[in-house]
């Protein structure tokens, strides 16, 4: 994909995973985005190479949740 339209398609699919971490854990949205910026899973979202912003918005806050649960970030499995 061209580098513009990466960059076009990642802050939507940023932000339907934040409006999704503030639905399901009932954090301010500051706080989501902070939770967020500082995951694995974000930096994994802006490396076009990795594909993670072509996930749905439910596979990606599964994702995010198991990271934060466990500690760290695991794609496979």
């Amino acid at each position: 994909m061209e580098k513009n339209k990466f960059e076009a398609i990642l802050p939507i699919v940023i932000g339907g995973l934040l409006n999704k971490i503030i639905e399901e854990t009932n954090i301010s949205a500051d706080e989501a985005f902070e939770k967020l910026y500082n995951s694995e899973l974000y930096e994994a979202l802006e490396n076009e190479k990795m594909k993670l912003w072509t996930y749905s918005v439910p596979k990606l806050y599964t994702i995010y949740n198991d990271e934060i649960t466990k500690g760290k970030l695991e794609l496979l499995g």
